[in-house]
């Protein structure tokens, strides 16, 4: 393949044109690497096959264990043997929520610090023995105590790596790799349950019962997947040795030109922080993320059927959750395609109304199941595409990732109600929970047009201004001032 990139200089002046733009700075601060070289279509495809293949496994199978232990637990005796009543459940899953949410932001602030193949994979390890000693404890205070700790451990994952991938990936190929990650969640959701019922046989052995040797085996596993990942990760584009240095340029150069004209602001300063808590986009994002987010966790949480017996629940979990990957890979593939997010985030959150509509009826178990299957698939296959939308509409390699976490820290908080929505006393129909989630979608529907016409009024406005430009009539920023400027610069444009 190198032979193909060096070789494959040929193409348009236009893209000639841009290579001279960019050969002006360094590539990701390494002035040492050659001149990015233009590559052909099956050339480029290539290289971001090779990416792929070297990120994305290891990736989605730390997200994967983070999601594990999520949900069938509950069914294998944790809230007989601890004696938890009333809402104690919920609560402690609530105290789970609550650090997660807090760290999130200053796990991102220091991912580049500490390298993401030191930082991600310590702390898979970390919340890996947290869960571990999850299956150890024998009090309702200690279940708390070990929640909040492990929220702690995990905060920095999800918002990490999507930080992370965002470095690698332009902006045309993100959802898709969001869509890959995220789906090990999905995958998650499948294989747990599945997990569970093979674990319930354990129950018993040397004392313990099924719950214990779920979280116990799963962490286990998870401290194995994280010292593997201290080997396979890489920190980025321009420190990769499995790429030559031209295909470290080209990456760069791609990622780099690809939010801006004039190459995105790398280094951090004070003002980014500042800049991402008053970017009207962020907070209106995370009311769309809510939207998708509470019915998400929701459903995850409270899935398992307690109307049936605990093997046929653990097991009924499992075919919305291979349905829901399957229409979260197609809304992601198709996203990037066609460079829009929001019909596919409207899609996903119709699926929900009409899931959750169908749920709150007093209805047959299976219409109830049928509209588990659109619950499922609609908030896990539109949430990837609602964290790349974000992602795409910020400028600026720090503000990108504070604006990243406020996104998804401050969204995620809709899981912390989501876990107390659903209360034993509201069996079976759930009215109250139902009626909750319907809101948040209610909130998603109502405010995602609206952040898609003030884009579009926004694209406008500077599709004119540079027209002007063009024209003589108006005078163009200088290429420090549109760098400074980052997603508000009149040259960038919004993705609907």
């Amino acid at each position: 393949m190198t032979g193909s990139l060096t070789s494959s200089v040929k193409n348009e002046k236009a893209s000639d044109k841009q290579l001279e733009t960019a050969s002006d700075y360094e590539f990701g601060g390494e002035s040492q690497l050659p001149r990015p070289p233009v590559l052909s279509e099956d050339d480029e495809r290539q290289l971001w096959r090779k990416i792929d293949l070297r990120l994305m496994p290891i990736l989605c199978v730390m997200y994967l264990m983070s999601f594990m232990d999520r949900g069938n637990a509950k069914l294998q005796g944790l809230t007989t043997q601890l004696n938890l009543t009333g809402n104690q459940y919920n609560i402690a899953l609530t105290m789970y929520f609550i650090p997660y949410c807090i760290f999130e932001c200053p796990a991102n602030l220091v991912l580049k610090k500490f390298r993401p193949s030191i930082w991600l994979p310590g702390i898979t390890v970390v919340w890996g023995v947290i869960m571990t000693l999850m299956g150890l404890v024998k009090t309702y205070p200690q279940l708390v105590g070990v929640r909040v700790c492990l929220g702690v451990a995990e905060a920095g994952l999800f918002p990490g790596v999507a930080y992370y991938l965002s470095l690698w990936y332009p902006r045309s190929a993100l959802q898709t790799r969001i869509g890959l990650f995220f789906g090990a969640a999905t995958l998650a959701g499948a294989f747990s349950g599945l997990f569970a019922f093979a674990i319930s046989f354990m129950s018993g052995t040397r004392g313990l019962l099924g719950w214990s040797w779920i979280f116990i085996l799963e962490g286990i596993i998870t401290v194995a997947v994280g010292l593997i990942a201290f080997i396979v990760l890489v920190d980025f584009p321009a420190t990769a040795k499995f790429l030559t240095p031209e295909e470290q340029a080209f990456v760069i150069w791609k990622k780099k030109y690809d939010n801006s004209s004039v190459g995105e602001e790398e280094k951090f300063e004070v003002k980014h922080i500042y800049q991402a808590f008053t970017d009207w986009q962020v907070w209106i994002h995370i009311l769309i993320y809510m939207s998708l987010i509470g019915p998400l966790y929701g459903i995850t949480l409270f899935l398992p059927f307690g109307e049936f017996s605990t093997p046929i629940s653990q097991l009924l979990t499992v075919p919305p959750y291979v349905f829901a990957t399957i229409v979260l890979g197609f809304f992601a593939y198709y996203s990037d395609k066609v460079m829009m997010r929001s019909p596919f985030i409207l899609a996903a959150q119709i699926m929900c109304l009409i899931g959750f509509s169908i749920n709150i009826a007093n209805v047959s178990h299976g219409a109830k199941y049928f509209g588990t299957f659109l619950i499922v698939a609609g908030s896990y296959s539109g949430f990837p595409g609602i964290v790349a939308w974000l992602s795409n509409n910020l400028s600026g390699q720090y503000k990108r990732g504070i604006g990243m976490a406020l996104h998804i820290g401050i969204g995620n908080f809709s899981g912390a109600i989501a876990s107390n929505i659903f209360r034993t006393q509201d069996k079976p129909r759930f009215i109250l929970g139902h009626g909750i989630e319907l809101m948040f979608v209610g909130i998603g529907l109502i405010f995602l047009p609206i952040t898609v016409f003030t884009y579009s009024r926004i694209n406008k406005k500077r599709a004119e201004f540079m027209n002007r430009v063009a024209e003589g009539l108006e005078k163009k920023p200088s290429p420090e001032e549109l760098r400074a400027l980052g997603d508000r610069a009149p040259d960038f444009r919004y993705i609907l």
